[in-house]
């Protein structure tokens, strides 16, 4: 464990160092100066105080050779400091040591559980909270075995930690929650949405509460339950966007463009930057006036132009989109190839055809560059034979 600590203080540079004997003679100088410092007491009110760091380096001065040193606090102290630090090796080490030196406290054994979890040490994290006696009753400890259980993949233990968790603290809705998103991953869709729907009853849920068993419900293709809590969250909270972001969404799996499209415009007047979303939803319902009409709005140049050129080529309107070359071009889009070959299309069907080939000279990508070279065969078909082109 010194080794430990040696490379801590490399690692943290003499200043800190500086500091720590500043503190140390401040301490000393407010005790009786017949005494010498306790370091462990130091190491303790250092750690109080959320210096973990200085923790570490008083205890740096213990002499663990000494008959009289309290070893089990040593370790102790030392193990706090390290998980307050994210060293977990070290602390579950320290911790070890506590109680190998006659560490008889419970709650070095919640300390001990935290460090196996963060170490992915399921069982033994398990097993450290069923050591822990009376402080396995805690909330955070009864979610913490709940959770190793679940990693272990024993869902049947990891739900009756939550029931017995439910049983202790019925004003704690955390329990159920968790238990939602165990039934939704288990695929109990309809328990999941049973519980979604008592905990969203009982527990003042915020907006980020119905999201959350939303979106995990749409992620596992239950849609229409999906729709049901995110209906209702659109009514309890019409203003916010990622309410009404993810049942768009949820409307766009189920292919209810038009619902979706209509939420996103709605979602629009309050943020413009939905504009674009809603538009391109529209496009795709073959909706392309509405779409047109809210492109206009649309502030980002780049993404207005791209989206306005292809709702024209949707549209038909061959000699507006081939117009829209200039403005393309000062908003640097004719970099994008895909872009290129859409103007270039359009330049053909208005009857450009030099505009139209010169476009094509542009493009490199070998899909792009197969669709230029059908498009100069049918420019050349329509110089022979124009009436094929009519």
């Amino acid at each position: 464990m010194r080794t430990h600590i040696t490379a801590f203080i490399r690692r943290i540079g003499i200043f800190s160092v500086a500091l720590l004997l500043g503190f140390t003679a401040t301490y000393a100088c407010s005790e009786d100066k017949s005494q010498p410092v306790d370091f462990l007491e130091l190491a303790a009110v250092m750690l109080r105080d959320g210096h973990s760091d200085r923790a570490l380096l008083a205890l740096q001065s213990v002499d663990l050779e000494d008959e009289d040193a309290d070893l089990a606090r040593f370790y102790t102290l030392q193990g706090l400091a390290y998980i307050n630090l994210n060293d977990f090796v070290a602390a579950k080490d320290s911790l070890l040591d506590a109680i190998a030196n006659g560490q008889t406290d419970a709650v070095i054994y919640t300390y001990l559980a935290q460090t196996h979890y963060a170490l992915k040490e399921y069982k033994n994290a398990v097993q450290a909270i069923d050591q822990s006696g009376e402080h396995a009753q805690k909330a955070n400890l009864i979610t913490l075995k709940a959770q190793s259980y679940w990693h272990m993949e024993e869902p049947e233990a990891a739900i009756l930690a939550l029931n017995k968790g439910q049983q202790l603290y019925p004003q704690d809705y955390s329990f159920l929650r968790r238990k939602v998103f165990y039934f939704v991953e288990l695929e109990l869709f309809h328990e999941a949405v049973k519980l979604g729907r008592e905990y969203l009853d009982q527990s003042q849920a915020a907006a980020e509460d119905y999201i959350a068993i939303g979106n995990a419900l749409r992620l596992s293709k239950q849609y229409q339950e999906a729709l049901d809590i995110l209906e209702i969250a659109r009514l309890q909270f019409p203003d916010h966007e990622t309410v009404a972001k993810l049942l768009a969404h949820t409307y766009l799996d189920l292919g209810q463009l038009n619902a979706a499209a209509f939420i996103l415009e709605q979602a629009a007047l309050l943020n413009p930057e939905f504009l674009s979303e809603a538009a391109e939803v529209y496009r795709r319902a073959n909706r392309f006036h509405k779409a047109l009409t809210l492109n206009e709005g649309i502030q980002d140049q780049q993404v207005k132009l791209k989206q306005r050129l292809s709702i024209l080529l949707a549209l038909k309107q061959f000699e507006r989109a081939a117009n829209m070359e200039s403005g393309l071009y000062r908003v640097g889009l004719l970099t994008d190839q895909h872009v290129r070959y859409a103007l270039a299309y359009a330049c053909f069907s208005s009857g450009r055809f030099e505009q139209a080939s010169q476009h094509l000279d542009h493009l490199s990508e070998s899909e792009l560059f197969r669709k230029g070279v059908e498009l100069r065969r049918l420019m050349q078909v329509c110089k022979e034979e124009p009436w094929k082109c009519m």
